[in-house]
């Protein structure tokens, strides 16, 4: 049986926002890419709460919702756990979606964090244990494709923390509004290794020198304060970051207003181990002085 758990309506201090909070959130996407986590974050908020509802039983959850006056707002959690069920699921959101204020939620990570989450929780994924985790994880992507389509809002939490997954939610659906509403990671790679698959705005950085050629440079990354120093030197280096941090200091903004809730910007050279690097550090400070603070990480440094 689905595990139901009824919190307290929202605390009259929340902002007047959050009386524009779908009635139904509904949770769907890859095991292990933090779907718990959202659920209890929206129960935290105030919503009535049900994991693992069965597809066959949602339209009477969505009816009670929206007819309960005690009910303000619901979600709840779908996914593999459904088996053969999932694939009226579709079908069944679209008429709901009709009647009653829903949005859906697709969650999903990188296959790496996926598979390095079930190692340290080691849970069988829910597809079982005849096979691996990394082809359960590509059968569970190829049979969730159709309701990734419909999703109002994906969500990849390969690079969030419980705690800050759980505010990312908090912050969407308690109305928050300006620069804190939007999460943006800037991003270094190598193009050798591929495009990182959730970049949003990629730039490539192959066109400034490269210190890899450089016997002392070789073996560094572009944190090292002389391979910095060295990328710095060129004049296409100093107005490149110029540019590109004024013209993302512009765009932000409107990103935020047309309702973007993170954003990913990847910095590309070819091993993704200097340059790249260099700029992603770089414009992640001119991106924190002009009031929007950001998350680095570099993909390819340990490859490198």
């Amino acid at each position: 049986m689905p595990k139901s758990r009824k919190a307290e309506p929202p605390p009259p201090e929340l902002p007047a926002e959050a009386a524009r909070k779908p009635e139904l959130v509904v949770i769907t996407g890859l095991s292990g890419s933090g779907k718990g986590s959202v659920l209890k974050a929206l129960e935290d908020l105030g919503y009535y709460s049900v994991d693992n509802l069965p597809v066959d039983l949602i339209p009477k959850f969505a009816e009670l919702t929206r007819d309960n006056p005690t009910i303000g707002a619901a979600a709840l959690v779908v996914d593999i756990r459904e088996g053969e069920g999932l694939k009226r699921f579709p079908e069944v959101f679209s008429r709901i979606r009709r009647s009653l204020n829903a949005k859906l939620i697709f969650m999903e990570a990188y296959d790496e964090a996926i598979v390095r989450r079930f190692s340290e929780t080691r849970r069988p994924h829910p597809l079982g244990t005849d096979r691996s985790i990394s082809k359960s994880i590509r059968s569970e992507r190829a049979l969730l494709a159709p309701i990734r389509g419909m999703a109002d809002l994906t969500i990849n939490t390969s690079k969030f923390t419980v705690h800050e997954l759980r505010d990312f939610i908090r912050e969407q659906f308690r109305g928050a509004r300006g620069a804190a509403n939007i999460m943006i990671y800037v991003t270094s790679f190598g193009f050798r290794n591929g495009v990182p698959p959730d970049s949003d705005l990629v730039f490539d950085v192959r066109f400034l020198p490269n210190p890899n050629y450089i016997p002392r440079f070789k073996n560094l990354t572009g944190k090292d304060a002389g391979v910095a120093r060295y990328i710095r030197s060129f004049p296409q280096t100093r107005e490149f970051i110029s540019r590109i941090s004024d013209l993302l200091i512009y765009l932000l903004p409107h990103y935020i207003a047309e309702g973007k809730t993170y954003l990913t910007i990847g910095f590309g050279c070819t091993g993704g181990q200097h340059r790249s690097v260099m700029i992603a550090e770089e414009i992640r400070k001119r991106l924190a002085e002009g009031g929007f603070p950001a998350k680095v990480s570099h993909r390819d440094v340990i490859r490198a």
